[in-house]
């Protein structure tokens, strides 16, 4: 199966990536519209990574 995000561990900050339609869509009902990006790219402090991770694939979608 492909992945829908690509997720970066850059130490205290974790990129999320969207790589699919469904993975955009997914952050656009999940995560708030005044998040910090990073190119393509969603920054997420530590502290809110294992949640959010949690939401993905308990709605069905792959990680990275």
């Amino acid at each position: 199966m492909s992945e829908d995000f690509e997720l970066q561990n850059e130490g205290s900050l974790y990129l999320l990536r969207p790589l699919t339609g469904q993975a955009a869509e997914w952050l656009e009902e999940h995560i708030e519209q005044n998040r910090q990006m990073f190119g393509t790219a969603v920054v997420v402090e530590r502290r809110y990574i294992a949640d959010i991770v949690r939401g993905i694939r308990d709605d069905g979608l792959e990680l990275d």
